[in-house]
């Protein structure tokens, strides 16, 4: 024989068109179980704490300013460039979602048939002995060849496969959607970590400020003591204010340090291989909210709501895997090759073997197993629903936690500017009044502390807008910028 081929019989061919024929209606078929519909969840026509609403419609997949832009702090974009590379945590969220897209692709290879093939030499032999009949011996010992492929392929009938296929979509679609919000949350994090670091710069400078006005003060009731002009008790108020303010610049060295190592490890980094020079001027502004209210349909771009509703999906998709399971599965398969006892034999027609043949399988009694897997797929089902709506709804909630809380942050700080200009005012005059021996350095001191108190306070709450302001904007998905290609005549930004 030149070469080595296989000659199909009729029946064979026959079987294989009857094969395609089964392809054709199964590709045709429905899949069982609920069509999946988003969950209507009630948000009410408008924002609590601002003006304007517009329709929401969904843009999770819309990209993404880079909001923290608004804050212009060139230092903050660089690191904010740096740790999109680096960060672990989003890393090992890129690794999850690889996994979810592999997921994808092995639900999907059920699509297609398995071929297989198999090659096989055996030697056998028995004893030898009488016969029955009284003739001779029997016995010997003998070769077996055989090679052969085969193919199989369930048909989905029932939409099973299919079912398991969307199943896995919506959860790679939930895994891209994770990704996204793992970003998000490590931007988040960075720029609160950083602001609240450039704070304590900013306090740490007013502090070597008052503790350079407090050496002055005790040296100067230290000269008026010896003049006989101030008490003691001056001196050791003027002291005790001095050590004070050194002990709590100190701690402030220590929460900056702790910030830093916050900083190193979202970089990537050991904290012992990174080191953040202090800025003592404050550079990020604090970006205004749009006066016009803001676009409902920003929250849709919440990679968080985007995640829980393809979970809901996926579990709406697991319901009609676990109702396939009610119905009987068709196998199709078919077998050929060669089979003989001598190679010279081996690849001869007369030694070549077929089969092919459908297998039908169908669970008569499981204990009640299938309706179990299916009560519980609709349990689930119903908990996504349930947690996609309370994801709605907790967005909505911190989007006017933090509206509300920019407004009155910003009245805040207006109030307090004006109680530091009283209370410098008042350190002054206090001040002028101690010169002239009208008080003594106690009353000093007192108003000393208070000025300081307020000039603390006015830092923190600067720091609380920028963290307000940063936690809006991750409330919104990202900022409240709209793309050009979403924006609509009756969106109103900065």
């Amino acid at each position: 024989m030149n070469g080595i081929g296989l000659s199909l019989p009729d029946q064979y061919r026959q079987g294989l068109r009857a094969v395609a024929l089964a392809v054709c209606a199964a590709l045709a078929g429905c899949a069982v179980g609920p069509d999946y519909t988003l969950p209507v969840v009630q948000v009410g026509d408008h924002y609590k704490e601002t003006e304007g609403w517009t329709p929401a419609r969904p843009s999770d997949a819309a990209p993404r300013p880079d909001w923290w832009r608004s804050f212009q702090d060139p230092r903050l974009d660089e690191l904010m460039r740096e740790m999109l590379d680096v960060n672990l945590t989003i890393v090992q969220a890129e690794a999850r979602n690889r996994q979810a897209q592999a997921l994808v692709r092995s639900a999907g290879a059920g699509f297609f048939p398995t071929l297989g093939t198999s090659a096989s030499a055996t030697r056998s032999g028995g004893g030898s002995g009488s016969s029955s009949s009284g003739g001779g011996s029997t016995g010997g010992t003998g070769n077996q060849y055989s090679l052969s492929g085969n193919v199989s392929w369930e048909v989905d009938l029932w939409g099973r496969v299919r079912r398991t296929v969307e199943a896995s979509e919506a959860g790679a679609q939930a895994s891209e959607a994770d990704l996204a919000a793992t970003r998000l949350s490590m931007q988040s994090t960075l720029a609160q970590t950083y602001f609240q670091l450039r704070a304590y710069d900013a306090e740490k400078d007013l502090f070597r400020q008052t503790v350079k006005a407090y050496e002055r003060s005790l040296e100067m009731t230290q000269n008026r003591y010896a003049a006989g002009v101030a008490a003691q008790a001056d001196v050791a108020s003027a002291r005790t204010q001095l050590e004070n303010a050194r002990t709590q610049m100190l701690a402030l060295d220590r929460q900056r340090a702790q910030l830093e190592h916050a900083l190193a490890v979202l970089l990537g980094r050991a904290p012992s291989q990174f080191g953040l020079e202090e800025a003592p001027s404050l550079v990020a502004v604090v970006p205004k909210v749009p006066d016009t209210g803001l676009p409902s349909q920003l929250l849709e771009r919440r990679p968080d709501i985007a995640a829980a509703e393809r979970r809901t999906a996926q579990a709406n998709a697991q319901i009609g895997v676990a109702q396939a399971a009610w119905f009987p599965d068709l196998t199709l398969s078919a077998q050929a090759g060669y089979r003989g006892s001598q190679w010279a034999e081996w690849l001869s027609a007369p030694f070549h073997f077929w089969s092919l043949g459908p297998a039908l399988a169908f669970t008569i009694f499981d204990g009640g197993a299938r309706q179990a897997r299916l009560d519980e797929t609709r349990a689930a089902y119903d908990e996504q629903v349930a947690a996609y709506r309370l994801t709605v709804l907790s967005a909505l909630q911190e989007v006017e936690d933090y509206l509300i809380q920019l407004r009155v942050l910003a009245q805040e700080q207006e109030t307090q500017g004006r109680a530091l200009a009283s209370a410098r005012e008042s350190l002054q005059l206090t001040q002028n009044q101690y010169d002239a021996g009208m008080i003594d350095y106690l009353s000093v001191v007192q108003v000393e502390a208070t000025v300081l108190n307020a000039e603390r306070s006015a830092l923190d709450l600067r720091l609380s807008r920028q963290i307000a302001a940063v936690q809006l904007m991750t409330a919104l998905g990202g900022g409240w910028q709209v793309p050009e290609a979403e924006r609509r005549p009756d969106d109103s930004v900065e």
